[in-house]
């Protein structure tokens, strides 16, 4: 639901000077948008790091006016607004320091489960294609969300074979509702949502598809999943960028190998020589490397409308059990007592926070609920 607190987010987002970063440390400050906009030109001086320039835009009404035709523009098109500071934004991507204060959101996912990013080159070869097709086939008997760019190349045909497959698939864009990039792809952004799926975006409706906004981009495609996977991409392409993310993140990325001559695997083999990527040998053991591990039909189990009826994992209740003898103990903590990698861990505290069994505080911190 809209509220007033949705109105003041957007507006205090539109001020010059407010990022993502400044966005979170004003609210924590004031407590809320609406107390940012009404307080911080009075109270700047109460904050480190904030000057009279940073503030200065803060309360302008151009900005008030604006959010008020963008929530008509969500409310008429269906488009749910998500507060980072209401922890309304996807499990792991609220954790990141630059999460996006606003995530605007189309579609609905229909059974949260395990993301899986996966991105690579517009100009995809035949040795790309057939690898996701391999991926999906050998997949689709698992529970997890495809996750990429809806761009040409690697991103569309991810989103096509989880589609075929019966996988949701979100799609994560640089740009706003009011328009489509590429438009080759609008069909296609039409099923993703009627196969369950859904379209992100940190950007208001008006934005355009700018080609710094596409790195921005990416971040969110690293951030929201335990897992990046890089197809293939030439040297400085744009899944370089997203895999720098992921490591950023401490998150677990994998690259698909290829001949040193080929240029779009070139980038592939450059992560993995500067070991920023681990080497994918076979699906099978990407597989086993990702924690698949419990067939569709038993992962459905994982959610049943009533939490506390149900029969955790070994792993989970490992985990669960710790956490709620060490309430907030931090993810780097977790793995050292529990001997097991912190990217094997992320996935299973994403299945007990949507079981309703485990709450992520700030600074990767945990307790039992």
């Amino acid at each position: 639901m809209i509220s007033e607190e949705h109105l003041y987010a957007i507006a205090l987002r539109e001020c010059s000077l407010i990022g993502d970063i400044n966005f979170t440390k004003l609210i924590k400050a004031f407590g809320s948008a609406k107390n940012v906009w009404e307080n911080a030109k009075k109270e700047f001086r109460k904050m480190d790091g904030f000057g009279r320039k940073m503030v200065s835009d803060i309360g302008n009404p151009i900005h008030l006016n604006f959010a008020e035709k963008e929530i008509a523009f969500c409310e008429s098109n269906h488009i749910r607004i998500r507060l980072k500071h209401h922890d309304e934004l996807p499990f792991l991507l609220n954790e990141c320091e630059d999460a996006p204060a606003i995530l605007y959101q189309k579609g609905n996912l229909k059974n949260p489960s395990l993301p899986i990013s996966i991105v690579g080159t517009r100009n995809m070869t035949s040795y790309g294609r057939q690898f996701i097709k391999d991926f999906f086939e050998e997949t689709k008997v698992y529970n997890f969300i495809s996750v990429s760019g809806l761009a040409l190349g690697v991103d569309r045909e991810v989103h096509d074979q989880s589609i075929q497959n019966e996988i949701p698939t979100a799609a994560i864009l640089a740009h706003g509702f009011q328009t489509l990039y590429p438009s080759k792809n609008k069909k296609l952004s039409e099923k993703i949502i009627e196969e369950g799926g859904a379209l992100f975006t940190e950007f208001n409706s008006s934005r355009k598809p700018d080609r710094e906004n596409f790195i921005q981009r990416n971040r969110i495609i690293a951030g929201i999943s335990p897992v990046t996977i890089v197809v293939e991409t030439a040297f400085g392409g744009g899944s370089i960028s997203t895999a720098s993310f992921a490591n950023n993140y401490n998150r677990e990325v994998f690259a698909l190998p290829g001949k040193i001559t080929d240029p779009y695997s070139q980038g592939c083999n450059h992560l993995i020589f500067q070991n920023k990527a681990s080497t994918i040998s076979s699906i099978k053991t990407l597989i086993l490397s990702l924690g698949f591990n419990q067939p569709k039909e038993k992962m459905e189990e994982l959610f049943p409308p009533s939490p506390s009826t149900v029969q955790l994992s070994e792993n989970q209740n490992i985990i669960y059990k710790y956490i709620s003898e060490n309430p907030q103990i931090n993810l780097d903590e977790l793995a050292e007592k529990i001997s097991l990698s912190t990217h094997k861990i992320l996935p299973i505290i994403l299945e007990l926070e949507l079981l309703g069994k485990l709450k992520t505080l700030s600074g990767r911190q945990f307790i039992a609920i």
